[in-house]
């Protein structure tokens, strides 16, 4: 069916909020390091980092070229990934989404700046982020702490 659904790059002349891309996909992991050798030696992921801090593990995979990056994410409850969109100014966006009748339910920080997750009525967790510091991810770049 060509032409029957439009691309969100040709929708954003109204007024609906611009998600920018698609940069991550956070999801879920019982065991990282086991999670991250699957990804890695078995399905020829490419390993960004893997890192350890305040009681959680995170490790970065590049299945495909990015974005999004997979995130394996020990701390992230449930089953269910966490789409993670970038947005050019947080606080519009989230003040478009509450025009609509959005509900916020967590905002906070992560390295690459502010971000806010939330659940679509059918279950799906989606998050929005503004890029605030672009040197986040050559930060953690080849570290590996476990």
């Amino acid at each position: 069916m060509p032409g029957k659904f439009k691309t969100a790059a040709l929708r954003r002349t109204d007024d609906r909020v611009a998600f920018e891309s698609l940069d991550f996909v956070y999801h879920p992991s019982r065991d990282v390091k086991r999670d991250v050798a699957y990804f890695t030696e078995v399905l020829g992921g490419r390993l960004h980092f893997a890192v350890e801090g305040m009681g959680a593990r995170v490790a970065a995979i590049e299945l495909a070229p990015p974005p999004p990056i997979f995130l394996l994410a020990d701390h992230v409850k449930g089953d269910t990934p966490i789409l993670v969109y970038r947005v050019a100014n947080l606080r519009k966006a989230l003040t478009d989404l509450k025009k609509r009748g959005w509900s916020e339910e967590s905002t906070f920080e992560i390295p690459h700046g502010p971000i806010c997750s939330f659940h679509a009525p059918g279950g799906q967790r989606i998050a929005v982020y503004q890029l605030t510091r672009p040197g986040a991810a050559a930060s953690f770049e080849g570290r590996r702490d476990f």
